[in-house]
């Protein structure tokens, strides 16, 4: 069972994917991961299904609970290497569902192989030098949100980081992570309050899904601190709008927010690896918005996927879904 294990993680690292997924119909298994945004199924073997159950052990699931929906965790060293991995599976009326996610494969990533746009590169490795202010990374979901993030975190030196998530998506020894727990009274209320004892440089929260999420961070940054957070949305203009549904107000955002980013990640025709392609709009750009000006220095993301595209960079086939937005 370990060395299946240790070729499916060998499989998903080397394609660059974060996430194995497992489709379980009666005793029939298939098992397949998303490459360049499509799901490919990888051979079958005889002992799929009784590793299937495997890895539920190893996650320290409940085998006599099926129909509660579990998620765990646990970690495997492969070629020499930690990977710590999570597994969550969840069951219907006859099938069970089952996603195996690398949660450390983004510390595999720096920031140069992040993405091709140099200007991009130097407003990410700017963050460093703020002291405070709120950064906010919006997409679609899988674009790449968390990716991004903690890529920029890891590169971060001499500062003292401190994240607050729901869940914990990627595990790291460079910054100290809280998980929100409602059951023991952790929500983002009590888990800032804890955060700031601390004296931290800087404070990622994990998403912005609700109102309690937005005015801690706002509340953060407000009191100084550099904040970083992600938010779901298809461009920047958008996730400032988002924002202000969930109660914070216009002028507060002018005085905090130094700058929101937009994505969307593709497989790269040059390799294997994955290329981030970027919408930014910076404190100016926000100021002009905020005025109802068209931002001057403004490139929307589907132009820059279109010049990705011209480059080579990228194939049109996979993001022409982005560029009928």
């Amino acid at each position: 069972m370990e060395k299946r294990l240790e070729e499916l993680l060998t499989i998903a690292i080397h394609y660059g994917t974060s996430d194995i997924h497992f489709s379980v119909f009666d005793e029939e298994i298939k098992i397949e991961f998303r490459y360049k945004d499509k799901l490919v199924q990888l051979k079958k073997q005889e002992d799929d299904l009784p590793f299937f159950r495997y890895l539920q052990y190893k996650a320290n699931l409940d085998l006599g609970n099926s129909y509660l929906p579990q998620t765990g965790r646990f970690d495997v060293m492969i070629q020499n290497e930690r990977v710590s991995l999570r597994f969550a599976v969840m069951k219907s009326y006859r099938m069970t569902s089952g996603v195996l996610r690398i949660l450390n494969a983004q510390n595999r990533i720096d920031l140069l192989s992040l993405t091709y746009d140099q200007n991009v590169i130097r407003i990410f490795k700017s963050l460093e030098n703020h002291r405070s202010g709120l950064f906010v990374f919006s997409g679609p979901t899988g674009s790449g949100k968390t990716t991004t993030l903690y890529t920029i975190m890891n590169q971060i030196k001499n500062k003292k980081i401190y994240t607050l998530e729901d869940p914990i998506e990627v595990y790291s020894k460079n910054f100290v992570q809280l998980q929100i727990n409602e059951k023991q009274d952790l929500g983002y209320s009590q888990g800032i309050k804890q955060l700031l004892r601390h004296a931290p440089d800087i404070i990622m929260i994990g998403e912005i899904r609700d109102e309690e999420a937005a005015k801690m961070a706002l509340r953060c940054a407000l009191t100084g601190h550099l904040v970083l957070t992600s938010i779901h949305s298809s461009n920047c203009f958008l996730a400032i709008e988002r924002l202000i549904e969930l109660g914070v107000s216009r002028y507060q955002l002018l005085d905090v927010l130094i700058g929101i980013s937009n994505q969307r990640l593709y497989s790269s025709i040059k390799n294997q690896s994955k290329v981030g392609i970027y919408e930014i709009l910076t404190r100016k750009g926000i100021g002009e918005y905020f005025k109802n000006e068209i931002p001057k220095d403004f490139i929307p993301i589907q132009y820059a996927i279109k010049q990705a595209i011209q480059k080579g960079l990228i194939s049109s086939t996979e993001a022409i879904k982005d560029l009928d937005e």
